[in-house]
């Protein structure tokens, strides 16, 4: 099953259904722009046999930035890099998407010169409250950036709906508040993330591809909540692929009150044509096939396809496959086309990721 195309409603039909996951690596340029490291990293994993390569998230507009060396689509400057990527990844033989992203309060001062802004005042990070033109403005900035997408030779775009990052925030009941229609009822919440992928399908072409990476919990997001957004979604005819954000596509649901995985209160939700994926701890060849009999259309992988680029491939050769333990010498991820700087990121934030000797 993981070998088989996956026909989504519009665009091209994925090679199979392995995705590559959005993964922070920090190799972009100061200004966003593209630098031959991050190139390296994702068309090797195209090369590698994913169906589907996915950019880190990209943010829309400078004052969405939340990590240094983050890639950007806020700018035509970005563009020779982008059409670039796209020729690349595409070449490889993978559906070429960006995942559209702003920060909203987890964006950085320090590296944006500007305020933070979302959808509530909020102490901790210093952000304002953000106007109803200054809404307006975000979701013209992940519209911009879709068409931008676009325009560079991209099959699509996925746009970051969850993480606590802006469009989360605004799906936040515990924070969002609002009484102006973008805050309060659950149908207020949602109506920042239909606009922006409403905007998207009406300025894009009927062969783009539109996806969305959503939170099932936690972050002042409730597990009944999610599941109505995520239902709604689905019957939208907005979107071709909805990526599931566990973090552990194995675990149990963290809310009580709930049985099985966390990933089946989503499975059996009506689909209308949409592809449904999720990532969390897929190490093998035998966790692959699993998540794909419980219901998922396709995996992403992360972890995994840092260690090896090849993933795809080694799972469709090995059914008793599974990647290699970490930690990882460094001279095994650099052949693996992982960059210094991504290197130096995984061995400051991943626990034990990366072999210190």
């Amino acid at each position: 099953m993981s070998t088989a195309p996956l026909v989504l409603p519009h665009g091209p039909a994925w090679s199979n259904r392995f995705a590559l996951a959005a993964l922070t690596n920090q190799q972009s340029a100061v200004d966003g722009r593209l630098r031959d490291d991050e190139y390296r990293w994702l068309v090797r994993r195209a090369h590698g046999g994913f169906g589907m390569v996915r950019t880190c998230a990209t943010h829309v507009s400078p004052e969405g930035q939340v990590f240094p060396g983050q890639l950007g689509i806020y700018s035509d400057d970005h563009l020779p890099g982008l059409a670039r990527l796209a020729r690349g990844v595409r070449d490889g033989g993978a559906a070429a998407i960006v995942q559209l992203h702003h920060g909203g309060r987890r964006a950085l001062p320090a590296l944006t010169g500007r305020p933070v802004a979302c959808p509530y005042t909020h102490a901790p990070s210093g952000a304002v409250r953000m106007s109803e033109k200054q809404i307006g403005r975000a979701v013209g900035d992940f519209v911009a950036a879709a068409v931008r997408a676009e325009t560079a030779g991209f099959d699509g775009v996925e746009v970051h709906g969850a993480h606590g990052y802006l469009l989360a925030q605004f799906l936040d009941g515990t924070n969002n508040t609002r009484t102006d229609g973008y805050g309060g009822s659950l149908t207020d919440r949602t109506r920042v993330l239909l606009e922006v992928l409403s905007g998207i399908r009406s300025a894009t072409g009927p062969d783009f591809q539109v996806g969305l990476r959503l939170s099932t919990e936690r972050q002042g997001i409730v597990l009944a909540e999610a599941r109505v957004t995520a239902a709604e979604v689905l019957a939208s005819g907005l979107i071709d692929f909805l990526d599931l954000s566990l973090w552990d596509a194995f675990k149990g649901p963290a809310e009580p009150g709930y049985d099985g995985w966390l990933l089946d209160h989503f499975t059996d939700l009506p689909r209308h044509g949409v592809a449904l994926g999720a990532a969390g701890g897929i190490r093998s060849a035998a966790q692959t096939h699993l998540l794909l009999d419980r219901g998922l259309d396709y995996v992403s992988v992360g972890t995994a396809a840092i260690i090896h680029h090849d993933f795809p491939r080694r799972v469709t050769a090995d059914p008793q496959f599974r990647t290699c333990p970490i930690p990882i010498p460094r001279e095994a991820l650099a052949a693996e086309d992982v960059g210094p700087r991504f290197i130096d990121y995984l061995a400051a934030g991943w626990d034990d990721f990366v072999a210190t000797a």
